[in-house]
């Protein structure tokens, strides 16, 4: 990812080392492989994300899986995971980038001396940060509510690094700029919350 032009490697070799280093290298992932303007590959990131996450949703939990087709269970849950791809996971990312957008401006906002707001990078490194901080989802689609939990605990986790190595803001500003985000995208979009639910509410 740090080594790539624009940003980081293509293709599904790119998209697996991606992967792989924001999991392990987070810090050093969002600060080298976030190019300002470049939306494109952190798309087809979040897509593959969502799409594993489908997969593992379904292949664990086909009675999970709306009766799309009620005589094809298996033509039902390709019709949901085409759903997915293309258009739930783009969509969402950019809903949830929107959210992350909005708190980050508030997080950087300052009275001191008058109404300002602290410098920190544009729409197109926070939606960069909010599809690679999904990382950890693509393991969450089995339907075990502690691996979800953990998958998404991670996912904030990294959405608060990657927020603030693109805007450098201090840590509170960021915990702020986070949290909406977090809850959003991966609380209710991967149904981390529900899996919470399932866990801690008798």
């Amino acid at each position: 990812m740090s080594d790539s032009t624009g940003g980081r490697p293509r293709g599904l070799r790119g998209i697996a080392r991606t992967w792989i280093e924001v999991l392990v290298r987070p810090r050093r992932a969002f600060a080298n492989g976030i190019t300002p303007g470049d939306q494109a590959p952190a798309l087809t990131f979040a897509v593959a994300v969502a799409a594993a996450f489908t997969l593992g949703a379904i292949a664990t939990d086909p009675g999970a899986v709306p009766g799309v087709v009620p005589s094809s269970p298996a033509l039902s849950g390709l019709v949901v995971f085409l759903v997915v791809v293309a258009l739930a996971a783009p969509v969402g990312l950019h809903l949830t980038a929107a959210v992350a957008t909005l708190s980050v401006v508030l997080a950087s906002l300052e009275l001191a001396g008058g109404i300002g707001f602290r410098d920190r990078g544009g729409v197109s490194e926070t939606v960069q940060a909010v599809a690679y901080a999904s990382s950890p989802m693509a393991l969450a689609g089995p339907a075990v509510p502690e691996l979800r939990v953990v998958c998404g605990a991670y996912a904030a986790v990294l959405l608060f690094v990657g927020l603030r190595a693109v805007h450098g803001l201090g840590p509170v500003r960021t915990v702020v700029a986070a949290l909406p985000p977090a809850a959003l995208g991966y609380g209710v979009g991967y149904r981390v919350v529900a899996a919470a639910r399932t866990l801690f509410v008798a």
